[in-house]
């Protein structure tokens, strides 16, 4: 759900409690449109989220700490600039819009006590963070708004600043349940009570609207223009109690869960709508629930907007393979008739005495027919019959030089593509900068990326993905190519047991057996883990091949992460992962 201005509210209320009279320690840039404010107070030292993000913005404390880039944006030098020292002073809401405004007290060049505001305005696609001056001046946004951009609203450094436009709705914090109800009966047409709810309050979401036509007609649908009097009463009752909730913040954290127990909503207030096909589960705080809620969520946006060149980049690779191979192999049908050719150059060389001089065709006896069958031979009329002869012999010794150079190229092509698939693959599972990183690096050795002239100091190394059966092995997963071959071909012994996804890129994954013989339950989790780790990784059932370390080998001028194994024998697992 998007987060609306009720639980906003709740948001606010809690910052106020934990916040207010904090010192900004320090600020930090991970994104383009995330900040975080490190906050210190009396009570310790609490990390303040603002999320511009146009698929999950909001304003929370977290205990998430994202990577942070190595040369802060520009935006950051100046935040940490102005803000750096201030103190929160207030936390505002106008009404139940979704904006907050976090007010500062700091000091300017000249000493001065001055305030100074960010905006968090929470919109979809068109959230922002702006900063603002004591004069209500913009000193600079995460997202600037041109008149290119937009006509109604300008975002810009030293223009004044102006709150988004408001909706014509009513706000529970000025109107009783009664004048809600009129208003929904007043609305032209039918429509189904939840939309015209959400059309009437504001500040609510979808989910809020759906719940009060729930719990008014007893889980029945209901229409705005059909209310009969027990719905017209239930519907108040329960309007008078959200009314209640609103005003005196009194709502609870709760995060709804599907059935494979994946969070898929959360609110301020118990929902009864879903019945049995979902749980219901309440949370500490409602900055816990949407750090909890947005945490894997966050990483992989995050992860996806890092590596959005690597995939751009590979993607194009794979498709330039492709059509190289489907050119080289409509070449290499074409060479199939090479025999044709030779054939030909023989009968005409058999009947060099039949064949006058500037014919365009002759008809002889094919003596590679069991029933000496005749057949006309097309000729060049300009050439003798022996240089017509010649010339199917060229054509015959170029076709079988085109399809042995072909088929190399092929097969060279393919285990390119093979290659490709496999870096695609650990894109798409990178979990960090550092893990792109090394990526980056083994694209630019193998000649994809070009290198930016002086060689940079590489990172250490990162470590492979590392778990614990309960019977006490350890089971390393890599998490690219590179380390791929260091884990299986360097680190690991010989008598360690290896795992991998069959025919499909994948991690190459070790269990350290240190001579003892792994029980069934570490088996299945570390094929489960190399079935997970691979792209196969969603699938419902995965072939992951297994086989000791001594079986697999790397053959002689491969790419990184490619090997071959025999003696290996093959399990049918789900992917499972064990963080």
């Amino acid at each position: 759900m998007a987060l609306d201005g009720v639980f906003l509210r709740h948001i606010r209320f809690e910052l106020e409690q934990r916040l207010t009279d904090s010192k900004v320690d320090k600020i930090y840039q991970p994104t383009r449109d995330q900040l975080i404010l490190s906050m210190r107070s009396r009570e310790g030292v609490f990390s303040l989220l603002l999320s511009a993000r146009a698929n999950s913005p909001r304003i929370h404390l977290t205990t998430v700490k994202p990577e942070n880039p190595k040369v802060p944006p520009m935006l950051c030098m100046l935040l940490r600039k102005r803000l750096t020292g201030a103190r929160l002073r207030a936390v505002r809401q106008p009404g139940l819009e979704r904006l907050l405004m976090l007010d500062f007290e700091a000091k300017n060049e000249l000493g001065d006590t001055v305030l100074l505001s960010l905006a968090v305005e929470i919109m979809g696609q068109y959230s922002n963070i702006i900063f603002i001056d004591e004069n209500g001046i913009i000193i600079d946004a995460v997202r600037r708004v041109d008149a290119s951009m937009s006509s109604q609203r300008l975002v810009l450094p030293g223009m004044p600043y102006e709150q988004p436009p408001g909706q014509a709705k009513l706000s529970m914090l000025d109107y009783d349940a009664d004048a809600i109800l009129h208003a929904v009966e007043a609305l032209p047409g039918s429509k189904p009570l939840s939309k015209a709810l959400l059309s009437v309050i504001q500040g609510v979401s979808p989910i809020i609207c759906r719940e009060l036509e729930y719990l008014a007609g007893r889980g029945q649908d209901v229409f705005s223009d059909q209310l009969n009097e027990e719905q017209r009463s239930r519907l108040l009752y329960f309007l008078k109690r959200d009314i209640q909730l609103v005003r005196d913040v009194s709502g609870e954290p709760f995060c709804i869960i599907d059935q494979n127990k994946k969070p898929i909503d959360f609110t301020y207030e118990y929902i009864q709508q879903y019945g049995s096909g979902r749980s219901v589960r309440e949370t500490d705080s409602f900055s816990g629930l949407l750090d909890a809620y947005y945490a894997k969520k966050d990483n992989a946006e995050t992860m996806r907007m890092k590596s959005d060149d690597l995939t751009r980049l590979l993607s194009n690779a794979a498709t330039r393979l492709m059509k190289k191979m489907y050119v080289q192999s409509d070449e290499l049908k074409s060479c199939a008739d090479r025999e044709i050719f030779r054939v030909r150059g023989d009968l005409i060389q058999a009947n060099l005495y039949r064949i006058p001089k500037g014919a365009a065709e002759c008809t002889v006896e094919n003596f590679y027919d069991e029933q000496m069958a005749p057949v006309t031979i097309p000729l060049d009329p300009a050439l003798s019959p022996t240089a017509n002869a010649q010339r199917y012999y060229k054509s015959y010794r170029k076709a079988k030089t085109a399809e042995q150079v072909l088929k190399v190229q092929i097969e060279k092509a393919e285990k390119e593509l093979e290659y490709v698939s496999s870096v695609l693959d650990a894109v798409s599972r990178a979990g960090s900068s550092a893990e792109l990183s090394e990526i980056r690096q083994e694209l630019t050795e193998q000649g994809y990326i070009r290198s930016k002239g002086k060689k940079q100091k590489s990172d250490k190394p990162l470590p492979p993905r590392q778990y614990l059966s309960e019977s006490g092995f350890t089971i390393l997963v890599g998490r690219n190519n590179k380390q791929n071959d260091r884990l299986t071909l360097r680190d690991a012994d010989k008598n360690d047991l290896w795992f991998h996804a069959k025919d499909m890129p994948g991690s190459h994954t070790v269990i350290l057996t240190q001579g003892r013989q792994p029980d069934e339950a570490t088996m299945l989790m570390a094929a489960s883990l190399a079935a997970y780790h691979s792209k196969g990784g969603t699938s419902g059932k995965v072939p992951v091949d297994f086989t000791k370390i001594r079986y697999v080998s790397k053959p002689q001028g491969a790419k990184p992460g490619m090997v071959i194994y025999t003696n290996q024998q093959t399990m049918f697992v789900a992917p499972k992962d064990y963080s």
